[in-house]
């Protein structure tokens, strides 16, 4: 088959996502015409980490992250040129807001039949003022009357649509499942409690809830926060506890991961995690904030918790830590149920039956 994709941030969990369907479905032709975020993540470098043999990029030069009525303008435009040469593709799968709204458009005055929608995290979600959420709502609602198929990476992403009236199905996110040990080194580390996250430093992250969290544990010396990526909110994660690695390459980053006794996830919102899936892989406990996508992920005091506040997650870690036996049967619960609910090859082998209907 032959599948083009439109993605407007280039980097992070989109990225990771696109990726691993080119990597699982190699026997099919993939164009990403994608736009980019310089202060995330150069595009050169994203394309680097993407196999070499069944794949083609097109920069999307005009798009921009934000809502800008006359960038927008020359966004559609620039993509109406692009993919009209490409109309004998078998699926478009448009991927994040803002191609999901122009790609949808667009796709619709060309007369593509096959056009998938795959938010990765519902804009009208975000913790912003009630305005701005009601904007995206009826931006969702706008962008679903141009038609094509909107398939969420969760269950309770795939409920959000629903609750405003969009109907959407779901194809659960997925990730490789790690069996072999990781080697511990030796550095300030060693000997602590480690609660880990993995991932960008933003808003939709919540370090401020992650920063409080940490400040409520100073009293204990063993106990370590380590923020495993960077972001442009860095600057609300004050607590001396916290060590914030910056940017690593994804073996370093699984090497640090291996190293952490609970994962935590402050989070407003997700999609489906794709750091929270490979904790899960490495046979990490869950502690993760009661939201989209999160609910998905776990299952009560089997794997590990959800929280709604500040209060009772500090009494979840309390409990992780002083009943450490129970981590290993969590732990070991979070990789089987990765490995049977959340694997990347069973989330690719679904796409391909959604690109060939």
């Amino acid at each position: 088959m032959f599948i083009v994709h439109v993605v407007e941030p280039f980097a992070s969990g989109i990225a990771t996502f696109i990726r691993s369907l080119v990597e699982n479905l190699p026997q099919d032709y993939h164009v990403i015409i994608h736009g980019e975020r310089q202060e995330v993540m150069d595009s050169d470098e994203v394309k680097k980490l993407f196999p070499k043999n069944n794949i083609r990029f097109i920069h999307w030069k005009s798009v921009k992250r934000n809502l800008h009525p006359y960038k927008d303008a020359k966004a559609f435009l620039e993509l109406y040129q692009i993919l009209k040469r490409f109309r004998h593709a078998d699926a478009v799968h448009l991927h994040s807001s803002k191609s999901g709204f122009i790609g949808r458009l667009v796709c619709k005055m060309l007369g593509f039949k096959n056009v998938i929608y795959t938010p990765n995290g519902a804009p009208f979600l975000m913790n912003d003022g009630l305005l701005k959420r009601s904007l995206y709502r009826q931006l969702e609602k706008i962008g679903a009357s141009f038609g094509g198929r909107v398939v969420c990476v969760s269950a309770s992403e795939a409920e959000a649509y629903h609750n405003i009236g969009v109907s959407a199905s779901f194809i659960n996110n997925g990730t490789k499942v790690y069996n072999e040990r990781l080697e511990e080194g030796k550095d300030d580390l060693t000997g602590k409690f480690i609660i880990a996250f993995t991932g960008r430093i933003t808003a939709q992250k919540n370090p401020e809830r992650f920063n409080q969290l940490a400040h409520k544990f100073l009293y204990n010396k063993q106990l370590i926060f380590l923020w495993i990526g960077d972001g442009e909110e860095r600057h609300k994660l004050t607590a001396p506890n916290i060590h914030i690695t910056g940017w690593l390459s994804e073996a370093d980053v699984r090497q640090v991961l291996a190293r952490a006794s609970i994962y935590l996830s402050t989070s407003y919102y997700e999609g489906l995690s794709f750091g929270v899936l490979e904790a899960m892989s490495m046979a990490k406990p869950m502690i993760l904030s009661n939201c989209t996508g999160n609910r998905d992920i776990i299952r009560y005091g089997v794997n590990g918790d959800l929280f709604d506040t500040v209060e009772q997650a500090y009494t979840q870690i309390l409990y992780y830590i002083n009943n450490p036996t129970m981590l290993k049967a969590m732990g070991n619960y979070s990789r089987d149920l990765c490995q049977s609910e959340f694997s990347a090859e069973a989330s690719a082998d679904n796409y391909r039956m959604v690109y060939s209907l």
